[in-house]
């Protein structure tokens, strides 16, 4: 049997905590950060975990997840 593929743009974004959760780079950090509050901007830079609706979705696209 063939190796699975991944699809690579999922792979750059999402990644496998040990548990099996799926972790990801909050959005909002790259540009127009002067609007943005000190607190706001601080809590962005911290990973987050998947709702485990959508982390069925990001496993199918990962495999071996």
């Amino acid at each position: 049997m063939p190796k699975m593929k991944t699809r690579r743009s999922a792979k750059k974004r999402f990644s496998l905590t040990g548990n099996g959760k799926v972790k990801y780079k909050k959005q909002g950090l790259r540009h127009i950060l002067t609007k943005k509050s000190r607190k706001r901007k601080r809590r962005l830079r911290h990973p987050a975990i998947l709702d485990p609706v959508e982390q069925k979705r990001i496993k199918k696209v990962l495999p071996y997840g």
